[in-house]
């Protein structure tokens, strides 16, 4: 019954995500984020503009 404790815990750390695999995975939102802006699936809010696109053109990318 031991092992399989042993065994559980080997699964569980292969199974970990790395650390830094949430990164963004499209150019454009690495490069909305890192101006300080943010995505948006809707309009942005009036207070905000588009200054480009995220995810490969689904959302756009909202500045001050």
């Amino acid at each position: 019954m031991r092992i399989l404790y042993l065994l559980f815990a080997v699964v569980f750390l292969l199974f970990q995500a790395a650390p830094g695999s949430a990164d963004a995975l499209f150019a454009d939102t690495t490069e909305c984020r890192s101006q300080g802006n943010f995505c948006r699936a809707g309009p942005c809010p009036p207070t905000f503009s588009v200054s480009g696109s995220c995810h490969g053109g689904l959302l756009k990318c909202c500045s001050k």
